[in-house]
């Protein structure tokens, strides 16, 4: 993952566990969590865009990949 708002974290993996251990969880930091007021004068996206994006700032943009498509699975299957 190169998406600087993606973070990782290694949970701890017991002796005794009973499933097979998952080494490396990856989740999203959105990016509203590092903007703590509104500045003056953001870019903006135009109104069409900004509709299918779901925000009308880029600095507060994300994809939000689903879990398939950063597994490398289908995306919508």
């Amino acid at each position: 993952m190169n998406d600087a708002q993606w973070r990782s974290w290694t949970p701890y993996v017991g002796p005794h566990d009973p499933c097979p251990p998952i080494r490396v969880k990856w989740f999203v930091v959105p990016p509203n969590q590092y903007i703590v007021f509104q500045p003056m004068n953001l870019p903006q996206f135009s109104l069409e865009e900004a509709l299918e994006r779901g925000t009308l700032w880029p600095a507060l943009y994300s994809s939000y990949p689903s879990r398939r498509a950063v597994k490398g699975g289908k995306a919508n299957g």
